[in-house]
């Protein structure tokens, strides 16, 4: 797959309603090992609006923003918790052992790995007893947002300019995840929440995906006329899926949870 350019202010424009699951995470985390300094890594961190959010949770923690995208960690430093440190590398190669972590918490990430479910054993084993694996991912891959634009993707024009490994890697269904955690020796909780999400402006879904699913088409297609006629097909397309009303678009999101305690 190719390695998606990020920006991160097109990411943030919708902060708010990205944040949200990853509170609603937090709320089923119990007490860390080492309240109320527990050393939790933030997997995935992007630019920093999880990390503050696990700054409010534990405000005198230990925390470490993990993420390869640089310039994501630059928006993270200066703008999204800075006193948190933070680590340039790859959430697939990573090895958290030497944190001896509390908590390894991972805010919509896990979608980008093939083959994440194999990560979650090794996050197990190097947390601390009765320290915590807690993540959320989209589970929205047979939504209208992701179904078009696969099949604009693999239509004759823009298969021959963008490939296959433009595509994310996609998620499980929760129960492959709740097998997952239980045999690596954890207690879980697993649920997931649609949140319908009203959205303003003109092309507001289209706003939306750039921040994230059409990153990887988008870092293909650079800044030319290409680009500008592929938005084009894709967001007449979101319109007519996701048609606006009176007060807005209303954009349905579903998301799978999970929270992971290790057993002594």
């Amino acid at each position: 797959m190719t390695a998606p350019v990020w920006d991160p202010a097109q990411y943030l424009r919708f902060a708010d309603e990205r944040t949200r699951p990853l509170r609603d995470l937090l709320a089923r985390v119990p007490a860390l090992p080492h309240e109320p300094a527990p050393t939790v890594l933030d997997i995935g961190c992007g630019p920093g609006n999880s990390t503050a959010v696990l700054r409010e949770r534990w405000p005198a923690g230990r925390i470490t923003g993990i993420d390869n995208s640089a310039e994501m960690l630059a928006a993270a430093r200066a703008e999204g918790e800075p006193t948190a440190d933070y680590l340039l590398a790859d959430a697939a190669d990573h090895d958290p052992a030497g944190a001896a972590p509390d908590a390894i918490v991972s805010n919509a990430t896990l979608q980008w790995l093939p083959g994440h479910l194999a990560l979650l054993p090794r996050w197990a084993a190097a947390l601390r007893p009765g320290g915590v694996i807690a993540f959320q991912v989209p589970g929205n891959f047979g939504s209208p947002s992701h179904t078009a634009l696969a099949e604009l993707r693999g239509s004759r024009r823009w298969r021959a300019v963008l490939g296959e490994d433009a595509a994310r890697s996609g998620v499980h269904e929760p129960g492959a995840y709740l097998d997952a955690l239980a045999g690596a020796g954890c207690a879980v909780d697993v649920w997931e929440t649609t949140y319908s999400t009203l959205l303003g402006g003109p092309d507001p879904v289209l706003e939306w995906v750039k921040g994230t699913a059409l990153r990887p088409v988008l870092t293909r297609l650079g800044h030319g006329a290409e680009r500008a006629a592929f938005l084009a097909e894709y967001g007449a397309l979101l319109r007519e899926a996701y048609p606006a009303g009176p007060h807005g678009t209303v954009f349905p999101f579903r998301r799978i949870f999970a929270v992971g305690v290790k057993q002594a």
